[in-house]
């Protein structure tokens, strides 16, 4: 990572005080000249506590946001306090800061907008819920279809940004399940994208939302980012011909 670079790491964080330490203490052992805050989203637990006891900045929003508000105001402090890359990675321990320097040096390397951290462009032991295969296969399907371009992990919420991908979500970010949606916004618009293989964790802490492959919550994450994704790439190709 080069020395001039100002890398601000951003982790949205909703009742995580349990794996907090961990992370925090992981991510500064890896980037040690990275700033990080933390955007606590109107967790009840001691969620903003703790984060500030580690002496990292925190960001306390008055009420839960979900994870698109959360992640908009990262980066909207990431670019407004000049930091050349923001880095997002979970609260919950699911991300692995030891691959946060190949993801800020793939931005650079390569003149990325941004660089996702992915659990499918190499062999990978990671196993998730038939549910949630289901679904980022068809995400990946679907984003071909309306932008041109594949993505394997249009789901993972492990990413850099440079400061231009920051300036335009800074303004425009979708607010539930954003990551699949955040990309075709982004690659209808020519921002590039590329994908980086990492390992990821099982959650060290808290449930996902698609946790169960019967739950309601599990069959609304995969029908709302698939609705998502076509009236996304849809609406930028009527706005680019008018």
């Amino acid at each position: 990572m080069s020395a001039k670079q100002r890398v601000c790491v951003i982790i949205p964080a909703y009742n995580e005080a349990e794996t907090l330490p961990a992370v925090i203490g992981s991510v500064q052992s890896e980037l040690p000249e990275a700033d990080i805050v933390v955007m606590n989203d109107g967790s009840v637990d001691n969620t903003s506590a703790i984060a500030q006891s580690l002496g990292v900045t925190v960001l306390d929003l008055p009420i839960n946001l979900g994870i698109g508000g959360a992640v908009q105001t990262g980066i909207k402090y990431a670019y407004r306090n000049d930091y050349d890359v923001a880095l997002e990675l979970d609260g919950d321990g699911q991300h692995d800061p030891s691959f946060a320097s190949a993801l800020v040096e793939k931005l650079q390397e390569n003149n990325s907008d941004l660089v996702i951290g992915s659990r499918f462009v190499a062999s990978s032991d990671y196993r998730s819920s038939p549910m949630r295969q289901f679904g980022i296969h068809l995400f990946s399907f679907l984003i071909k279809l309306v932008t041109a371009k594949r993505v394997y992990d249009s789901t993972s919420g492990f990413r850099a940004y440079n400061r231009r991908a920051m300036e335009y979500l800074s303004h425009d970010y979708p607010a539930d399940f954003p990551e699949p949606e955040s990309i075709v916004m982004l690659l209808s618009r020519g921002f590039r994208i590329i994908e980086v293989p990492v390992t990821m964790r099982e959650r060290q802490g808290g449930v996902s939302v698609v946790a169960s492959d019967v739950s309601w919550r599990a069959v609304y994450f995969v029908a709302s980012n698939a609705i998502a994704i076509v009236l996304t790439g849809v609406t930028t190709r009527y706005v680019a011909a008018r």
